[in-house]
């Protein structure tokens, strides 16, 4: 866990708001936490749409599974580096959209590299990753692996925070 505070619908409205959700047929969230995004998402998702919602801590994972019960939801407990293997398993080809509030900075490089890049290789090509930071510390990496990054911020969160929306062309 990477945050002092649950993310705010500030910050919630930001990750999302430019995003064609109710159009996209695969979403995956990386690191959903108590479920904040989670459960704007399910809000803001399609009838159609799938949520593949990917959480590493197992009592995140099970606090989850008792709050959340929609057919179009799948949670995973696993690591966002095998995202392939789970989309692959759920017979997907691809994400429309990858929400993602993992705390890069204090992962070591390695992981990190691991997780953007399992992204990248799973986004569809207009897909659209959106990862939040409280640091800046991640823009280089996400440069080297999206032909493009645009960064945003939310001032109203507790810390504030960078929203990066990265994408393959």
């Amino acid at each position: 866990m990477g945050a002092i505070a649950p993310s705010s619908k500030y910050l919630t409205k930001k990750m999302m708001g430019n995003l064609s959700l109710s159009e996209a047929n695969v979403i995956v969230e990386f690191g959903p936490g108590t479920g904040v995004f989670t459960k704007k998402l399910l809000e803001l998702i399609g009838p159609k749409s799938k949520l593949i919602v990917i959480e590493i801590n197992k009592a995140f994972y099970d606090n989850l599974k008792q709050r959340f019960n929609d057919p179009r939801l799948t949670l995973i407990n696993g690591s966002a580096t095998d995202l392939s293997l789970y989309l692959k398993k759920l017979k997907l080809h691809e994400a429309d959209v990858i929400i993602s509030s993992l705390p890069l900075a204090v992962l070591p490089p390695l992981l990190r590299n691991r997780i953007v890049l399992s992204a990248s290789d799973s986004l569809s090509k207009n897909g659209k990753y959106v990862q939040f930071q409280y640091t800046l510390q991640s823009q280089k990496m996400l440069e080297k692996i999206f032909s493009s990054v645009k960064i945003g911020s939310c001032l109203l969160n507790i810390p504030p925070a960078f929203i990066y929306t990265c994408s393959k062309e």
